[in-house]
């Protein structure tokens, strides 16, 4: 029963810090905040994590962590690479709703100074990929897709998605409509499919 209620804690430590990133950002986070909105003192917290660089990373890893769930979850039942690709496209960044997404803007500038962000960051990035190569890989077998190499596609794919979300996000340059036809029409280009069926 103890193990259980250490979990259900550090649970509520990782949604408190997540809300609490989301609100003031990666950088501007502080332990003392998110003891204090959980009504907790920090030693609490930094006995669960360590160290404030652990807690923001374990939180990140939480945020994108349910993003993938629910990234799993919208493909199952699905066998069509087209039909799983829509899926995908469809929930990743603000083409869909995504919680964790703006944490990966935050992340991204953080993972040039912090480790454990940029390792966090990595392998989260290394598991939508492979996702999504995988996805990929099958429609080229299916003969659905057309691109003779279909971890450079993804890794094109990735890049559009990553800076278009970002000028959607950040600078506002593009608006989420645009994103998706554009992301739409360059995904079909990619891998020679219909426009028409990614909508």
């Amino acid at each position: 029963m103890a193990r259980r209620s250490v979990e259900v804690r550090r649970e509520q430590i990782l949604a408190a810090t997540v809300a609490q990133i989301e609100r003031a950002g990666l950088a501007q986070t502080r332990v003392a905040d998110v003891a204090s909105a959980l009504g907790v003192s920090t030693a609490l917290v930094f006995y669960h994590f360590g160290t404030k660089d652990a807690l923001l990373a374990a939180a990140f890893e939480h945020a994108v962590e349910h993003d993938l769930e629910r990234l799993d979850k919208a493909l199952v039942g699905s066998t069509d690479p087209v039909d799983m690709l829509r899926r995908i496209v469809r929930l990743y960044g603000p083409t869909g709703n995504a919680v964790g997404w703006r944490l990966w803007i935050d992340a991204w500038a953080l993972a040039q100074r912090e480790p454990a962000i940029r390792t966090a960051l990595r392998a989260l990035d290394r598991r939508w990929a492979s996702q999504l190569l995988s996805v990929v890989t099958a429609g080229v077998a299916d003969g659905v897709f057309d691109t003779p190499d279909p971890a450079a596609s993804v890794a094109r794919i990735s890049a559009l998605l990553d800076g278009l979300s970002v000028a959607a996000l950040v600078y506002g340059t593009v608006s989420r409509r645009q994103l998706r036809a554009w992301i739409a029409e360059a995904v079909a280009a990619e891998l020679g499919v219909d426009v028409a069926l990614l909508h």
